[in-house]
C-alpha cells in the first residue's frame, strides 16, 4: 500500500510508524514536501507519521481515527464496501431538503439509528437530508464545526462504515444526502495540521485565529487538501451534495478562488460519474455572483442559503428586533415580500445593524430560483440563541403553519430543521465536549458572558459541558402522536405533497412571483402560476381583496376557509394559512 504525506515541515526525515513498527519514507523527487513509501497494510491497521524523530501524530488525511483526533490514524478500503443502491438523480429544482444533526435526531447519537428513522422523512416528502458535519472532533458530543480531520467520520457517530450505511439507506429510499463541510476553519483542539506544514496563515485572521492558508506561500497543496476531501465525500461515501459552512469566511485573494476551483472539480466529477452533485453555500455576503456560473463571471456554487428570507420571516412571526433583526423589524411584512420577489432584503441598501451598505440585487429575468434556499429555522438560528429555543416555544400551532406554508410554497428551495415538521418543543441547545479543561472552561464563561450582555443571568444559560444539555436536546418523538404536533406534521406532509404534484410550486421564474401585502393587519399574498398563497400572521380575521374568476379551489387551508365570493374577498381567520388555485 502506497503511504504519503506532505509534510514540509520535516527537515531529514519522516518515518511511518503502522502497527508498532517503523519504516523511513522517501522523498518525493517531483513534488516538493512530500514523502512516500510502499508499505504492506490492511484494512483497520494503526500508523501515523514521526517528523525529525518527534512524536508519532495521526495522517492529515486520516480516513478514521478509531481512537479520536490525538490517536493513530487507521487505513480504511473503501472498496471493501457492497453497495446496495444507486444514487438517485435528483435536481435542486424540486427538493425539499431536511437539515439533521446525527448526535441528537435519536437518543442513540449515532449514524446507524439515524437510519433506521430515515423512512419518515421519506414518508413525510423529504428528498434530501442534510447533515451537519461529520469530521472528528475531541470528545462525543458537539456541533461539529470544530472539526480537525476533515478526510474522516466521526467515530462515536458510528465512522466510515456507518456513513456508507446511512447514505445507501437514503439512497434506497430514493433521498439524497447532503453534507454539512468546513473549511474556513478547524477546531482548536487536536489539530495537528500545523506540525506538518503551513496549512494555516498569518497573512489573515478570522474568528477563529489565523485564517486557513488559501493565498499565501504553500496554499496550492492546501487548496488541494481541503478540495480532496470534498470530492472524496462525493466519491467515497456516495454523498450527492456539500453544503459549504461560511463561505465569507474564506480569506482568499487569488485570481481562481477556493469556490471557483472547488466547483468546476464537482461539476466535473459529477460529469464523469453521471451524478446530480452539487455544492450550497452559506454566505452573509448577500452576492448573488456566489451562485452565478463560471461561465458567467460567477464562482458556480450551485445554490446558498437566503438568511434574508429567514430574517424577515423571523421577524415577522416574533416581532424580536435585536441585533441583525432590526434592520428587517423596521417594517417586517415589506421586508418579506422583498424577500419572497427579489430574494436579498439586503441588495445594496443601508443596513444598519453593519453600519454600512451591504449585498447585491439578484437578475431575477436570469437567476433561477433554485439558486436559493428558504427556511424558517436551522441550527445557527435555534442554537445560537440563549436556551436554544425554537419558533414552537413562542409561537402558536397557527403562526407555525404560516411559517411552514410560506417556506414550503415559496420560490426558494424549502429546507426544515430536524423536528420543526411536528412543532418540537425540545429545545437545541449550544453544547461541546472539549477534552482540555482550560479551552473547556473558556467556552463555558465566554457563553455565559455574550448573553449576560443581553440581559440574561448566567444561571439562565445552560453549560455548554453538561452532558445533560446535549440530552435536552434530542427529540422527542412521542409528540408527533399528540395535537397539536399531530396536526402540525400532517399540514407539512400535506404542503409537500402540494410542492411535489404542483409544477407551478416548483417553477424557477423568480420574476413572475407576485406579492400584496398590509404591514398593519399583518396579511400576506403571493401568486405563483395559477396559484395564490395567503397568510395571516394577526391574531384577528381579515378580508383579504384576492380577486375571483369564479373558479377558485382551495387546495389547502390550515383552518376552514371558503374560497372568495363573487366579489373576490377573502376571509381568513386570524393566525392561519390558505393555498388557492383559480386554474
Amino acid at each position: 500500500m502506497l503511504f504519503e504525506v506532505w509534510a514540509p515541515s520535516a527537515r531529514d526525515r519522516v518515518t511511518l510508524e503502522l502497527n508498532g513498527s517503523d519504516h523511513p519514507l522517501d522523498r518525493d523527487a517531483e513534488r516538493d514536501g512530500w514523502w512516500t513509501g510502499v508499505v504492506p497494510a490492511e484494512d483497520g491497521d494503526r500508523y501515523g507519521f514521526s517528523l525529525d524523530g518527534g512524536p508519532v501524530l495521526p495522517d492529515p488525511r486520516s480516513r478514521r481515527l478509531p481512537d479520536g483526533p490525538d490517536g493513530l490514524s487507521a487505513v480504511v478500503d473503501h472498496s471493501a464496501y457492497a453497495w446496495r443502491h444507486s444514487s438517485p438523480r435528483l435536481r435542486l429544482r424540486g427538493a425539499v431538503l431536511y437539515e439533521l444533526h446525527v448526535g441528537t435526531f435519536t437518543p442513540e447519537g449515532t449514524l446507524d439509528a439515524a437510519a433506521a428513522r430515515l423512512g419518515e422523512l421519506a414518508g413525510l416528502g423529504i428528498t434530501h437530508v442534510e447533515l451537519m458535519p461529520l469530521c472528528p472532533f475531541p470528545g462525543v458530543r458537539g456541533w461539529g464545526y470544530d472539526g480537525v480531520a476533515p478526510w474522516a467520520v466521526h467515530e462515536p457517530y458510528g465512522g466510515p462504515e456507518a456513513l456508507k450505511r446511512f447514505t445507501d439507506a437514503a439512497h434506497g429510499l430514493g433521498m439524497g444526502v447532503v453534507l454539512d463541510v468546513v473549511h474556513n476553519h478547524l477546531g482548536p483542539s487536536g489539530n495537528h495540521l500545523p506540525s506538518f506544514g503551513p496549512y494555516f496563515t498569518d497573512t489573515h485572521h478570522t474568528p477563529w485565529g489565523a485564517a486557513v492558508n488559501l493565498d499565501a506561500p504553500g496554499s496550492d497543496e492546501v487548496r488541494a487538501y481541503f478540495l480532496g476531501s470534498a470530492l472524496a465525500w462525493l466519491r467515497d461515501y456516495r454523498i450527492d451534495g456539500l453544503r459549504l459552512d461560511a463561505v465569507h469566511a474564506l480569506a482568499d485573494t487569488r485570481a481562481l478562488t477556493f469556490l471557483e476551483e472547488l466547483s468546476a472539480a464537482v461539476d466535473e466529477l459529477a460529469k464523469e460519474q453521471g451524478r446530480q452533485h452539487f455544492l450550497i453555500a452559506e454566505s452573509d455576503l448577500a452576492d448573488p455572483r456566489t451562485t452565478t456560473p463560471r461561465t458567467l463571471g460567477g464562482l458556480g456554487v450551485h445554490a446558498q442559503w437566503n438568511d434574508d428570507f429567514h430574517h424577515a420571516l423571523h421577524t415577522a412571526l416574533t416581532g424580536e428586533d435585536q441585533g441583525y433583526y432590526a434592520d428587517f423589524a423596521r417594517a417586517p411584512m415589506a421586508a418579506l415580500a422583498k424577500t419572497l420577489t427579489r430574494v436579498f432584503f439586503h441588495d445594496g441598501t443601508y443596513s444598519a445593524f453593519r453600519g454600512r451598505h451591504h449585498g447585491r440585487p439578484v437578475d431575477r429575468e436570469r437567476t433561477p430560483a433554485h439558486r436559493f434556499l428558504g427556511y424558517a429555522q436551522t441550527h445557527d438560528q435555534i442554537g445560537n440563541r440563549a436556551l436554544g429555543d425554537r419558533l414552537s416555544a413562542s409561537l402558536s400551532p397557527g403562526l407555525l403553519a404560516c411559517a411552514a406554508t410560506l417556506v414550503l410554497t415559496g420560490p426558494s428551495v424549502p429546507m426544515l430543521f430536524m423536528g420543526e415538521e411536528w412543532g418540537a418543543s425540545t429545545p437545541w441547545m449550544y453544547f461541546t465536549d472539549h477534552t482540555d479543561p482550560e479551552l473547556a472552561e473558556a467556552v463555558r464563561r465566554g457563553r455565559k458572558r455574550e448573553f449576560a450582555a443581553h440581559g440574561w443571568s448566567e444561571d439562565e444559560v445552560p453549560d455548554p459541558q453538561e452532558p445533560a444539555t446535549r440530552d435536552r436536546s434530542v427529540l422527542d418523538r412521542s409528540e408527533r402522536e399528540r395535537d397539536p404536533h399531530k396536526r402540525l406534521l400532517a399540514w407539512h406532509r400535506q404542503l409537500i405533497a402540494l410542492r411535489r404534484t404542483l409544477p407551478d410550486l416548483t417553477d424557477p421564474d423568480l420574476a413572475g412571483v407576485k406579492v400584496a401585502f398590509d404591514e398593519e393587519a399583518r396579511w400576506l399574498v403571493f401568486r405563483r402560476g395559477d396559484l395564490r398563497v395567503a397568510v395571516n400572521l394577526g391574531k384577528e380575521p381579515v378580508v383579504i381583496p384576492l380577486g375571483s374568476n369564479g373558479r377558485d379551489r382551495v387546495l389547502a387551508s390550515w383552518e376552514p376557509v371558503e374560497p372568495p365570493a363573487a366579489d373576490g374577498l377573502l376571509s381568513l381567520p386570524g393566525e392561519s394559512a390558505i393555498v388557492l388555485t383559480d386554474g
